[in-house]
């Protein structure tokens, strides 16, 4: 089942967790989002920090 909501604790763990890969040479990469929850990312401006994808294939593409 795919998340309908999303809040500012969800926002900071994604910050977090991206900027803690990405401090290991990682990478962090969203992918399926509903509607909500890409509208709640975009809207903070999440998408231009975090590489956002319509599918998981399309992620995990390098």
């Amino acid at each position: 089942m795919r998340n309908r909501f999303m809040d500012s604790s969800g926002i900071n763990i994604l910050i977090s967790a991206h900027r803690a890969l990405t401090g290991a040479g990682g990478w962090l990469r969203l992918a399926a989002l509903s509607a909500p929850v890409s509208r709640t990312v975009q809207i903070v401006g999440l998408d231009t920090v975090i590489d956002c994808h319509p599918t998981l294939d399309q992620a995990l593409r390098l």
